[in-house]
């Protein structure tokens, strides 16, 4: 799979969807802000690792993909399903890479320099995702 930009999406997006995005980083984020209140920022900085925008961007996706089947005369239920799918894997991915961040501030932060910690915790997420997304990629016919 090669990774490539696609824009086309922005046009066929319609803006109460964009609101439902919206709402669901809001929702998210306010829960967050609740458990940090009740349990403790160290608590809610896990929940900060879920992506806001995935409920939403996962039946978004859902829909269009079955739309743009359905419209060619094909089932599209199956296939917007995979894609939800697909797009919850890389989610997950992301999000272990958001752990790995977290851990790396939470550990460095107090005692070290903060743009260097940033740069390194940044760098901690784009290898821990990237070796999510490699072993994948390199095992999953074998399970």
């Amino acid at each position: 799979m090669i990774v490539a930009i696609d824009a086309s999406g922005l046009k066929q997006t319609k803006w109460h969807e964009y609101a439902a995005r919206f709402v669901f980083g809001g929702l998210i984020t306010v829960l967050t802000g609740i458990i940090a209140r009740k349990w403790g920022p160290g608590v809610a900085g896990l929940f900060l690792a879920f992506p806001a925008l995935f409920p939403a961007s996962a039946t978004l996706l859902e829909k269009h993909e079955r739309q743009r089947k359905e419209r060619k005369g094909l089932q599209g239920r199956r296939r917007g399903m995979d894609v939800a799918g697909v797009d919850a894997a890389g989610a997950a991915m992301g999000s272990a890479g958001l752990v790995a961040f977290a851990m790396i501030c939470r550990v460095f932060l107090p005692h070290n320099t903060p743009g260097l910690v940033l740069a390194g915790a940044t760098l901690a997420w784009s290898l821990a995702a990237g070796s999510i997304w490699f072993l994948r990629k390199r095992y999953r016919r074998r399970f």
